[in-house]
């Protein structure tokens, strides 16, 4: 909850703040973005790699988070404190910007790939999983929740300084909190290899590149849907822009309800492989109605579809991953999941800049000015946001479909490997 909730925050309101409140030119942000994902690509698997190598005596996840919160922290509280403005000095507001979030990501990337990498370690088998991450679901649902619905509002209420300060604060207690119940496998202290095979194996593993390419598109609809939401409600759907937290909300509680049904209907019943193309076409599905919506009412129904298969997503990402990393490590006998993680965020992290450059490009074509009013934005704004809300979303998840097909990691395969994973870890455990 600590470390989603900044995240979250991060996506939905940060491009808006910076083009909307701070006016600065949307071509610029989104240009600054983009090599900021570039950035975050190359830092998450070499920060991943040398977190893998580290020995610290509280393991090699818990002392990133235990050390490096506060400055995560104090770095996201940043960027909502920018003093310039862009109708004023813009190329120090640029600066300020890219700045700002280079240095939050940095840390990001150390807190968050320690945090994720714990969940294959802590926990080792299928159902163990899927039951810990509906479990997990219901704390990222209230952070989602609270991320997307509050800013806008204490932004408007207490100004956006106070806000990124108020999450700060809140997502500091929730990852000290959390701390307490984090514990490291022994074994998963073993010396790892060097960068270079290290790489090499991940270029080589195919149930990997199939399965971060196939996420990379599924980022691309969450990714825009987070991004855009706010410019959709207030230029395309010309009402309030507090109610972006009430769509986005909706599919969030509802993803949250339906975390049950899909992990005792679908994911007890398939396998992760087949769940997650279920989930993928469900949410492609549940894109199209935002091609036709006019009014808060329909855009609050579609997004109950949406969050029905957004609840099939969230509960497998980890799931997923978690298999790759265990076939990882039967093919080399070392578990490397933050080396993993990272290089999974490596290349999810171009599904960020997607979604920046078609922001840049879509919101140029069609007229947005963000120095401007809404009455004065031309008519094809609304055009604009709507094909960036409606069509950009369903392709990503539609296509990550198709890839997902190819992930070979299913099956006799999958059955076979979790075998063979069992007799490597006995043998392990085993007194000579």
């Amino acid at each position: 909850m600590g470390i989603t909730m900044p995240g979250q925050v991060f996506g939905v309101s940060l491009l808006f703040f910076y083009t909307d409140v701070k006016h600065l030119p949307p071509s610029w942000a989104a240009t600054a973005l983009t090599i900021y994902a570039i950035y975050n690509a190359v830092n998450n698997p070499l920060i991943g790699y040398w977190q893998d190598r580290t020995r610290f005596r509280l393991g090699r996840r818990i002392p990133w988070l235990r050390y490096g919160s506060v400055p995560f922290l104090v770095t996201f509280a940043a960027l909502w404190l920018a003093p310039f403005d862009g109708n004023d000095d813009p190329v120090a507001l640029l600066i300020y910007f890219f700045v700002a979030i280079v240095i939050y990501d940095g840390f990001n990337s150390a807190v968050g790939n320690s945090y994720y990498a714990l969940l294959p370690e802590m926990f080792v088998n299928y159902r163990e999983r899927t039951d810990v991450a509906a479990k997990m679901m219901i704390f990222l649902t209230v952070a989602l929740l609270l991320g997307v619905a509050l800013p806008p509002v204490i932004g408007d209420l207490l100004g956006w300084g106070t806000m990124g300060t108020i999450f700060a604060g809140i997502s500091l207690v929730a990852i000290l909190i959390g701390q307490t119940g984090m514990v490291e496998s022994a074994e998963t202290q073993e010396p790892t290899m060097p960068f270079t095979d290290a790489l090499r194996h991940l270029a080589t593993n195919r149930s990997f590149l199939t399965l971060t390419f196939a996420q990379t598109l599924r980022f691309v609809t969450t990714n825009s849907m987070a991004t855009g939401m706010a410019f959709f409600v207030k230029y395309t759907l010309k009402i309030d822009g507090a109610q972006t937290g009430i769509i986005l909300a909706t599919a969030f509680i509802v993803s949250a309800i339906m975390l049950y049904p899909w992990r005792q209907l679908i994911a007890n019943r398939y396998e992760p492989r087949t769940t997650g193309l279920i989930a993928y076409a469900t949410v492609a599905i549940g894109m199209i109605p935002l091609w036709f919506v006019t009014d808060l009412t329909t855009t609050v129904a579609a997004a109950v579809l949406i969050g029905v298969g957004f609840a099939g997503i969230f509960l497998m990402d980890n799931m997923l991953i978690s298999d790759v990393i265990d076939e990882d490590e039967v093919r080399t006998g070392t578990r490397r999941e933050a080396m993993y993680v990272g290089m999974n965020g490596m290349v999810i992290t171009l599904s960020t800049a997607i979604v920046f450059v078609a922001f840049g490009l879509i919101s140029s074509i069609y007229g947005y000015d963000a120095s401007a009013s809404l009455a004065q934005q031309p008519a094809s704004v609304s055009d604009g946001f709507r094909i960036f809300m409606a069509l950009l979303p369903c392709a990503g998840c539609a296509t990550a479909f198709l890839v997902l097909q190819t992930y070979p990691l299913h099956g006799e395969r999958l059955r076979e490997m979790k075998r063979e994973l069992v007799r490597l870890r006995t043998g392990r455990t085993r007194v000579p």
